[in-house]
């Protein structure tokens, strides 16, 4: 999740959605793995759509992000008021905080394989994990299922950013996008392509009647 995405709009969600697995999450790994690895090697310094980071920062960014829900729940008692405590820092000013680094003399293939190993972390904890665990974060502690949406939506949002600066096109599975969204923005209602409505939650696109977002959030709470 960009640290740009810290505030937005509450609501009380009250409907409780379909399930989200680990499974989930292997294919949305898999499907991004797919499509970056055909990417042109000296393609990763572009910016990444409309972020202020590069590809190989955005990519960096989502491994880093598994890395570190998989450390939430990882715990036998996983604490709800704080995120583990690792050192997040930046190599540049304006670039991501990163709690570990990509040896970048490995090139893009040792992105993809530090980016796989992390998303396979993330979902090896949420198989292994009882339903009842909760973890920290900031937009309410959640379950093993809402961390694996979270990881989704990570994958599926930052490839659409770093497919703007690679150049691929990127349209994931209608019904992957309308599981996390059903989970963590239940505020959007479930009409339409589920895609370009997960865009617009996330502050990537509009939708007719609806000006584009400049802050947003999800919701992490598992709904009753």
């Amino acid at each position: 999740m960009s640290r740009s995405a810290e505030a937005g709009p509450s609501v009380s969600p009250s409907a409780a959605p379909p399930a989200v697995t680990a499974d989930d999450l292997d294919q949305a790994v898999h499907l991004v793995l797919g499509v970056l690895g055909g990417a042109p090697a000296d393609a990763w310094d572009r910016k990444a759509g409309s972020l202020e980071w590069d590809c190989w920062e955005t990519i960096q960014h989502l491994s880093d992000d598994f890395f570190s829900y998989a450390l939430r729940l990882g715990r036998r008692t996983p604490a709800l008021d704080h995120s583990p405590p690792l050192l997040w820092e930046s190599r540049r000013p304006g670039g991501p905080q990163s709690a570990f680094r990509a040896d970048r003399s490995a090139g893009p293939e040792g992105l993809l394989q530090v980016l796989e190993a992390c998303g396979g972390l993330l979902a090896a904890v949420v198989r292994t994990r009882p339903p009842h665990v909760r973890a920290y974060h900031v937009y309410g502690a959640s379950d093993p299922a809402g961390f694996a949406a979270m990881g989704i939506v990570e994958a599926l949002v930052h490839t659409h950013d770093v497919a703007g600066g690679l150049g691929f096109a990127w349209n994931p599975p209608a019904d992957l996008c309308a599981r996390v969204l059903a989970r963590l923005f239940p505020e959007i209602p479930a009409t339409g392509d589920p895609w370009p409505c997960l865009l617009w939650a996330t502050g990537r696109g509009e939708l007719p009647g609806r000006p584009r977002l400049t802050t947003w959030r999800w919701y992490g709470a598992p709904l009753a």
